[in-house]
């Protein structure tokens, strides 16, 4: 490295903070391949989270003061993402090929959670991620009709382990891949998170960034099993502003408070309704109720979503909102939330520690 890179922009750099994780360029190490050649200056900026417009503002600051250094007549950064790899977790087996595992849970059905999923997992897939879902509802499996691939059956690959289903880019696995539709998972608790385990763990998941796992309603034996078996990243809390959605939503993040499972924000499901006769907008399941929760636990509003007929023929159809309808208004709103749920993601990385698993009855 010559001197006047030491002398003059390694001081500088190392001044700054990246606003949405809070860390040092330099001392995270988001600065790879610096180098200054007849006054053209040009770095990677490699960020844990996807480089939306907003990082484009703080990169091009940054740009600015390089360029007012004496001697410096261009600069090039070239703004790169990769999703952060969080730390091993004691008495947690890591999924193969799965860096983070982010579980979306409602606390009851009816919220529109395997909706929220498939489309913020096609929504992260849009800007750029690997993305894996699994779904976790062994009951009540609705992801390969919403992928458009029901009538897929996983390969198997040396007798060990299934390859997953591709739909829409997306890699899944769900126990509707394994039964027919008619057929019902008539199991005991402990059958269906041995069910569970084999899917998680019997799967060879290729490289995926973020693997959102569909959580089934409630808080009982899935739920468990899961966070104690596995290094969920994050959760991901989906609600209706209705009252009663807002009760089962607080003890879902009580049980992953609990668990010790950050709580990555709150998408508020069903805000409003417009009337596509009209336009005029009514608040059929009450307002606010999303961002109250958010507020009472600390957590982010990820973002807030219409109770759209669209959204609901998309996903029965096999092509969720995203795909089928990708510059959208809704869609945008998908990848808005999708956006956030990764900075918030990156975020917690930063400060997150090895928890310990401990229920009590409080």
């Amino acid at each position: 490295m010559n001197v006047f890179i030491e002398s003059r922009i390694l001081p500088l750099l190392a001044t700054v903070d990246d606003p949405v994780t809070g860390k040092g360029l330099l001392a995270s190490e988001a600065i790879t391949q610096l180098s200054c050649k007849d006054g053209h200056l040009s770095f990677e900026l490699n960020l844990p989270y996807p480089c939306n417009d907003s990082t484009s503002e703080w990169v091009n600051r940054l740009g600015e003061q390089l360029l007012a250094i004496d001697s410096v007549e261009a600069v090039d950064i070239d703004t790169l993402w990769r999703a952060p790899t969080p730390a091993l977790i004691d008495g947690k087996k890591p999924i193969e090929g799965v860096k983070n595992v982010i579980a979306v849970a409602s606390g009851k059905g009816g919220v529109g959670k395997s909706t929220t999923t498939v489309n913020l997992a096609l929504a992260m897939a849009a800007l750029g991620a690997k993305v894996g879902i699994l779904d976790a509802d062994i009951y009540g499996p609705s992801q390969p009709q919403m992928l458009g691939v029901a009538d897929k059956r996983p390969e198997i690959r040396d007798q060990k382990v299934m390859l997953p289903i591709i739909g829409h880019g997306i890699q899944s696995m769900s126990m509707g891949f394994l039964l027919s539709e008619k057929t019902p998972a008539v199991w005991r608790g402990p059958m269906a998170t041995g069910a569970l385990n084999q899917l998680i763990f019997q799967t060879a998941w290729d490289d995926v960034d973020y693997l959102f796992v569909d959580m089934p309603p409630g808080t009982g034996d899935i739920q468990l099993s899961l966070s104690q078996q596995v290094p969920v990243t994050g959760a991901v809390v989906v609600t209706t502003p209705q009252d009663i959605a807002l009760l089962d939503a607080q003890k879902a993040i009580e049980m992953f408070t609990k668990v010790n499972v950050p709580i990555l924000g709150v998408v508020e499901n069903m805000a409003v309704h417009h009337c596509s006769q009209c336009g005029h907008e009514e608040h059929i399941f009450g307002e606010g109720g999303g961002e109250r929760i958010a507020q009472d636990y600390g957590a982010p509003l990820l973002g807030a979503l219409p109770l759209a007929l669209d959204i609901r023929k998309d996903a029965d159809g096999g092509k969720p909102t995203v795909v089928n309808d990708p510059d959208g208004a809704i869609a945008r709103n998908y990848k808005l939330i999708a956006t956030n749920t990764a900075i918030e993601l990156a975020r917690q990385q930063t400060q997150q520690q090895a928890p310990e698993f401990i229920v009590t009855d409080d």
